[in-house]
């Protein structure tokens, strides 16, 4: 009785919402609740009724690892046929692979980041010695385990619409392209508008807001869903409108933006006059030498690997890299080199390794310019630098490279000045490494980028803004 009672129940809700709902989200536990065998025979009946083409994320909240991880996996997709779980990642990667890898790497899963009871605070706000919250820091796994499923798997977050700050934290460590299910919004008090503009990306989306009793209580739930529909349309369109035209290229991420609000911290990029050894007047100054601590170096480790990670280049489609060894010129290749291995494996699990050069060469112990890894045998190689201002020492190491049978994949630079090297010569230096030694050049951020910030941006006047787009003007590529 209470079995057909819940089937129809649900059968009528989704009769009546269809033409606006993106996904269906089932929670299994009131399934489980009607027995064992009964409830999920009903789960399975109500499933039934959704047409294939949308999308089916069943609420189990799954939590193990090993054969129990796997068999809850084949639980929910080969006898329910959902598309996506939730899941909680508070195990790790292997708790959460069953359900994204080999068989599975064609689903998602929605990991529980900052969930909107009020006792979640307890465990998933505590800060990490990193300075980031437990949730920041889930939000940002979510990208990088998307890339470890070998498929076209995608892992999204669970927070609550309850709490604007979560979601909008969660949405800068995690990125524009993360998916965020965002539960609370109507009965648990979370407001929609609000929700949605600390949520959504700059292209207003990537966030799934289910909504239960608001609409299986009304009056008229299909009025009830058309309404939430035009609500949240409103509000996309608002967010695009006060988006930036910029795009491309000349868009931001959110690791690039929070490395250009960490530079600024550290005095590394400032705003004002100076004069370049090209004699070019800029509007501002980028030292690297001012990464000056161990929070500093660790926070400038991260930036590069996200850049890295970003970069389909250096990247293989399986979460991994297309290199073998990172190495770093002398002499400020060699810390930044060091950071960018660790950070590599303790960011994304990815263990390269890491050699350096001496400028002169040692006549005693090992003896030799190089030290560290091997990159002899065709061992491919990815330059680590702060800058490329006219290309020289890359230019010196692609040559040794060369002469010891490895191979140059790339080059990796903090800033890219993106300007002319001359106004008669119209490819920047980075362009000219690029052409002249067939190799990708990647950088963390590029005056572009950084004319976006300043837009973005409210805590530079329109001045400073003026002063950089009129540099790119005159001196850009």
């Amino acid at each position: 009785m209470k079995c057909e009672a819940a089937f129809t129940f649900c059968k009528t809700i989704i009769d009546a919402t269809l033409p606006y709902a993106a996904c269906y989200k089932p929670n299994a536990a009131f399934f489980e609740a009607l027995g064992v065998e009964d409830g999920n025979a009903t789960l399975v009946r109500v499933l039934k009724e959704i047409p294939s083409e949308v999308p089916v994320l069943l609420d189990v909240k799954r939590g193990d690892i090993g054969s129990t991880a796997a068999a809850y996996a084949e639980a929910c997709y080969d006898h329910c046929n959902a598309d996506a779980v939730t899941l909680s990642p508070l195990m790790g990667w292997d708790s959460v692979a069953p359900f994204v890898t080999d068989k599975y790497s064609n689903k998602g899963a929605f990991l529980l980041c900052k969930t909107s009871n009020p006792g979640s605070n307890e465990l998933l706000a505590l800060k990490l010695a990193s300075g980031e919250t437990v949730y920041e820091r889930i939000a940002k796994l979510a990208q990088q385990w998307s890339a470890k499923s070998g498929g076209t798997a995608s892992l999204g977050l669970v927070v609550g619409a309850t709490d604007s700050t979560a979601l909008a934290n969660a949405r800068k460590a995690g990125g524009d392209g993360v998916w965020i299910l965002a539960p609370g919004v109507g009965a648990q008090g979370g407001d929609l508008e609000e929700a949605c503009r600390a949520g959504f990306n700059a292209e207003g989306t990537a966030m799934l807001i289910p909504v239960s009793r608001g609409i299986s209580k009304a009056d008229d739930p299909a009025l009830a869903a058309k309404e939430l529909v035009e609500k949240i349309n409103a509000v996309r369109t608002k967010i695009k409108e006060a988006s930036p035209s910029s795009s491309g290229s000349d868009g931001i991420e959110p690791y690039q933006k929070e490395f250009l609000e960490f530079s600024l911290s550290q005095n590394v990029l400032k705003f004002g006059s100076f004069i370049l050894k090209s004699g070019r007047t800029s509007p501002y100054f980028f030292n690297a030498g001012l990464f000056a601590s161990g929070a500093a170096l660790f926070k400038l480790g991260t930036a590069y690997a996200s850049a890295i990670m970003n970069s389909p280049e250096l990247v293989d489609g399986k979460g991994g890299v297309n290199f073998d060894v990172v190495f770093g010129p002398a002499y400020k290749g060699i810390s930044l080199g060091a950071v960018v291995c660790a950070s590599l494996y303790s960011d994304y699990g990815i263990d390269v390794g890491f050699a350096y050069d001496r400028k002169e060469a040692k006549d005693h112990g090992e003896g030799g310019k190089l030290v560290g890894a091997s990159m002899s045998d065709g061992k491919r190689v990815l330059v680590v630098d702060d800058v490329i201002t006219a290309g020289t020492a890359i230019r010196q190491s692609h040559t040794m490279l060369e002469s010891i049978g490895a191979k140059m994949v790339g080059v990796v630079i903090a800033l890219d000045r993106a300007e002319k090297r001359s106004l008669d010569d119209p490819v920047s230096a980075v362009q000219a490494v690029q052409r002249d030694l067939n190799v990708s050049a990647i950088s963390i951020v590029s005056l572009p980028q950084l004319q976006v910030f300043l837009e973005k941006s409210s805590d530079y006047g329109e001045e400073t803004l003026k002063s950089v787009r009129d540099y790119r003007t005159q001196y850009g590529v």
